[in-house]
């Protein structure tokens, strides 16, 4: 029962971390106003509790509930996925320090300025994490029918 729930967690947060994603994405237009600005750190903020879990879980999967960590680890698939979703995190960093930036402003009330071209790059930034985050779960139904073993 618990292999189940952890499992359930784990493809559950998958799905609300792309779906936040995907908010912040149709948000994250100019001009900004005061509202969109907050509900965008609010959404990364979202964003980044729940990769966490998605972290959190999938650990717990691969040492617990799953088929074993040898099987992970023998998996070139296995490492495929978790590089992609370092890079996501990685790439994410970019969009959540500009966000963070923004707290100065909000606390004054003041709409935060953004240039077109940091907007571009934080549009273009959440665009690959998406693209990126596509890839992850076709991974997974590749390693999960025994594809990638190692060896």
């Amino acid at each position: 029962m618990t292999s189940a729930l952890i499992a359930y967690i784990h493809y559950l947060s998958i799905f609300v971390l792309f779906a936040l994603l995907a908010i912040e994405h149709v948000q994250f237009k100019l001009p900004l106003d005061l509202q969109r600005a907050r509900s965008l750190i609010v959404t990364d903020l979202a964003y980044g509790v729940f990769a966490g879990l998605v972290l959190f879980s999938g650990l717990a999967r691969v040492i617990w509930y799953g088929k074993g960590l040898d099987y992970y680890l023998g998996n070139s698939l296995f490492h495929a996925k978790v590089g992609l979703f370092i890079l996501v995190g990685l790439i994410s960093a970019g969009p959540t320090f500009v966000f963070i930036n923004w707290r100065n402003a909000l606390k004054a009330g003041q709409v935060p300025q953004v240039s077109a071209r940091q907007a571009r790059w934080v549009i273009m930034a959440i665009r690959v994490e998406l693209l990126l985050l596509l890839a992850i779960p076709l991974l997974a139904v590749l390693m999960a029918r025994g594809h990638g073993l190692i060896g």
